[in-house]
């Protein structure tokens, strides 16, 4: 059927629905063991408010529109960072540094891409606001790592980034626009383009790769020392995660990092080919002009499941018809769904189970192949 919902929205159906769930609720729960507490903002608020909180932030892909009521201009959000940023400068101003939140929830795009179809996305994400020092981007991208591991996703890999890098290296050296157009062909590995500019910048399109050679390459390229508090502290935060994640470095990478500062990270899967995530360290912007550090990741739930990751095992348990109620309460107690039977013909191969009760204990139901039932 077509039709049903605007170009790039959809439903998400059992079993997926669930797994959406599950994997929230293992992702925040993982959070809350490290002091992370959740915050839940609402779906659009005033869109100078979003617009203006982070340091750098576009709302380039916000869908935008006068609410009745103020006749102010609303956004529904494309993002929930930015109003993370907002609770902890306003409603939580007067709270002791750093705040640590959590959050999931729905969230707009203005726009669908060819590679990214979808409009209407699920975000899950941590932020961290009073600092963005090494020890506070090592507990954030760790509990990325660790809060995918207890959700099921194997063979995490983390691209790390430095999208202040050029700036800091050209200083006063460049105009604007041509310190732009720099970042641009970088960010592209536009080799000629970034030789028409400067040739000098032509080793960092090399410096990308496995994390501990691509480092490397970088530290050379450095000579005057300019960049080496950001190599040392982005090989700090490195460290904490050997053999717990696959590590590569990209420093010139700016696509999605638009309003981090020093550090940024982009969180793959093995054998997915997009992102899973992504996170950084960024400045909250206060009323007052004030900038204050904070360090944060993003889990994006769509990409997660259209991969087939985190879906987890699918079982459900067939009471017979007739089976008497304290069954199916001790059995629910044990950790079992239970399906039961409302009418003498039901069956196992209708209610989806994967387990049936027979002779007084749950055994295994071989449904034909095939059978199967997802959001389509």
């Amino acid at each position: 059927m077509t039709g049903l919902l605007p170009e790039g929205f959809h439903d998400r159906l059992p079993p997926l629905a669930d797994a959406a769930a599950r994997l929230e609720e293992r992702v925040l729960g993982v959070a809350g063991l490290y002091g992370y507490e959740r915050a839940d903002p609402p779906l659009a608020e005033f869109a100078d408010e979003l617009a203006t909180r982070l340091k750098a932030a576009r709302m380039h892909d916000a869908v935008r529109f006068v609410d009745p009521d103020s006749q102010r201009t609303l956004a529904i959000r494309p993002d929930i960072t930015a109003q993370i940023g907002r609770i902890a400068a306003t409603r939580m101003g007067h709270h002791p540094r750093p705040v640590r939140l959590s959050y999931a929830g729905p969230v707009l795009k203005l726009r669908a891409s060819e590679l990214r179809p979808k409009r209407a996305l699920r975000q899950i994400g941590c932020e961290l606001i009073g600092l963005d020092s090494v020890a506070a981007a090592t507990e954030v991208v760790r509990i990325a790592v660790e809060a995918l591991g207890a959700a099921g996703v194997e063979g995490v890999a983390i691209d790390f980034t430095l999208p202040d890098l050029v700036d800091l290296i050209a200083g006063d050296s460049l105009a604007p626009e041509a310190l732009e157009l720099l970042r641009e062909r970088l960010d592209a590995k536009d080799a000629g383009g970034v030789a028409a500019i400067d040739a000098r910048y032509l080793p960092l399109i090399e410096a990308a790769g496995p994390f501990s050679s691509a480092l490397a390459r970088l530290r050379a390229i450095d000579a005057d020392g300019a960049i080496a508090s950001r190599l040392d502290g982005l090989e700090q935060v490195a460290a904490t995660l050997a053999g717990e994640a696959a590590l590569t470095l990209d420093p010139t990478e700016r696509h999605g990092f638009e309003y981090q500062s020093w550090l940024g990270f982009s969180i793959f899967a093995a054998g997915v080919r997009d992102e899973i995530g992504r996170g950084g360290t960024y400045a909250v912007l206060h009323e007052d002009g004030r900038e204050e550090p904070a360090v944060g990741f993003s889990l994006f739930v769509d990409a997660i499941l259209d991969a087939g990751l985190a879906t987890g095992e699918r079982r459900r348990l067939f009471l017979p018809f007739g089976t008497p109620p304290e069954t199916g309460a001790k059995l629910r107690a044990e950790g079992w769904v239970t399906v039961a039977a409302l009418e003498p013909g039901d069956t196992p191969e209708a209610q989806l189970c994967s387990h049936v009760l027979g002779s007084g204990a749950p055994s295994i139901f071989n449904r034909h192949p095939g059978e199967s039932r997802d959001d389509g």
